[in-house]
């Protein structure tokens, strides 16, 4: 069986193919299951964020049966997908695991969140069943290294998020957030970081929409906002100077004609806005707008870009980590395939034993001498465990395999006379010398 990593994520697309095969939360148990038996795959987890959406699976297809069911699954063609996907077998797609988890191939370098979705995503393919040994043990090595990653290098000291960054271009457009306010659509963990970060700056008011108003009132209650349902937007929207989106919707919330009135109700001040969803919560047209700053995920490239001059030193440190962790996960995998010989030969053992222990058991009642049956059963069972492999090294050496002499010397721990011997001597206690004592 293969591991393969397959996926496309912000620098390889265009967020207009990054939302096209975006999956949203409810979507995902139906996909698993569909990807099982569509694409013939064993075992199958799919992460997927606004900047990337990656399928982990282990099977013995191609990867192009992968690549195939994507498309077919968002209704595209293969041929849109072709020169954006990458994809990673075995040690390399265990190291991109790695790398992701850990923030090292996030937009913003070092990202906390990405973990998080990690792990959901491993967690919804285990309740849909869709994972077995072999990714359960790829993803548990992958949580043991990135949270090495997290706790021995300074990768997170100071956390920069996609949350930060819209807020920090926020502080760009206006010179004082302490007179604004702002509109947060969605309450999700993207969001409620940016609620952080705005009331972190002093922000005058916070509104909190969302689809459930309990879920708005929770978060808006942590931060003193008001919460409002996404249907109430459009009386509220021109109260809002800064406006920030993520939320899991497969269609836009905010078109041109509710801001367009917005505006007008504004009287044409400007009005700030950051969508970070993907797929996009705000509709294209509304950054033709005069007076309004439209901006996407991709859009926070150069915010984002200084963060990570101060990380690089914290990012050189976490890539040895991972080195290590690689390392330890193939010598995990090879000694794994150990197993099913080990427990094989385990088996033929104990049979052996329970046969000779059972005609040993017989002679006894039979009045046989105690002595003589122990003498006989090591004997027998001695001859019979070493049969098969001495058997085997005899045809080898006649065959002229001398690989197999030499590892059947080192399995059963074999030494030269003169080694016995010096081995042996060295391990003699040596009597002390007279008056030593």
């Amino acid at each position: 069986m293969t591991l393969l990593a397959f996926g496309i994520n912000h620098n390889t697309a265009t967020l207009d193919v990054r939302e096209r095969v975006a999956f949203a939360p409810e979507q995902m148990a139906e996909a698993l299951v569909d990807a099982n038996r569509a694409a013939g795959l064993e075992e199958v987890a799919i992460l997927s964020t606004c900047n990337r959406t990656e399928i982990y699976v282990i099977t013995a297809q191609t990867e192009h049966s992968v690549l195939q069911w994507l498309a077919d699954y968002h209704q595209m063609s293969a041929d849109d997908l072709e020169p954006c996907h990458y994809l990673y077998r075995d040690a390399e797609a265990i190291r991109h695991m790695m790398a992701v988890a850990s923030g090292l191939d996030s937009l913003v370098l070092g990202e906390p969140q990405i973990l998080g979705q990690i792990k959901s995503a491993y967690a919804v393919a285990r309740e849909a069943g869709a994972i077995g040994g072999f990714l359960h043990g790829a993803f548990q090595h992958v949580f043991t290294i990135a949270k090495r990653v997290r706790t021995e290098t300074a990768i997170g000291e100071n956390p920069v998020s996609v949350a930060y960054a819209a807020v920090t271009l926020a502080q760009q457009i206006f010179s004082d957030l302490k007179k604004g306010t702002a509109l947060l659509v969605g309450a999700g963990e993207t969001i409620e970081l940016v609620a952080k970060h705005l009331k972190d700056q002093g922000l005058h008011k916070l509104i909190v929409a969302n689809r459930t108003l309990g879920r708005a009132s929770d978060l808006a209650g942590r931060f003193g906002a008001e919460a409002i349902l996404l249907s109430d937007i459009p009386e509220h929207l021109h109260r809002a100077d800064i406006v920030i989106s993520s939320t899991a919707s497969q269609l836009p919330l905010l078109g041109k004609g509710a801001v367009e009135s917005a505006l007008k109700q504004r009287k044409h001040q400007p009005m700030f806005m950051v969508d970070i969803a993907v797929p996009r919560d705000i509709e294209t047209e509304v950054g033709e707008l005069d007076d309004v700053y439209l901006y996407t995920v991709d859009d926070l490239r150069d915010v984002i870009d200084e963060s990570k001059r101060s990380r690089v030193d914290a990012a050189r440190k976490a890539d040895t980590i991972i080195d290590e962790g690689v390392a330890q996960y193939l010598r995990d995998q090879r000694a794994r395939s150990s197993v099913d010989t080990i427990r094989a030969y385990r088996q033929q053992a104990e049979s052996l034993r329970e046969l000779e222990l059972q005609r040993a058991q017989k002679l006894l009642a039979n009045g046989a001498e105690p002595e003589q049956v122990l003498n006989q059963l090591a004997r027998s069972l001695t001859n019979k465990l070493l049969h098969a492999p001495t058997a085997a090294m005899k045809q080898a050496s006649a065959e002229g395999r001398g690989e197999v002499i030499v590892a059947a010397r080192e399995i059963f721990q074999l030494h030269d006379n003169d080694e016995a011997e010096t081995k042996a001597s060295n391990t003699q206690t040596v009597a002390p010398e007279k008056g030593d004592e």
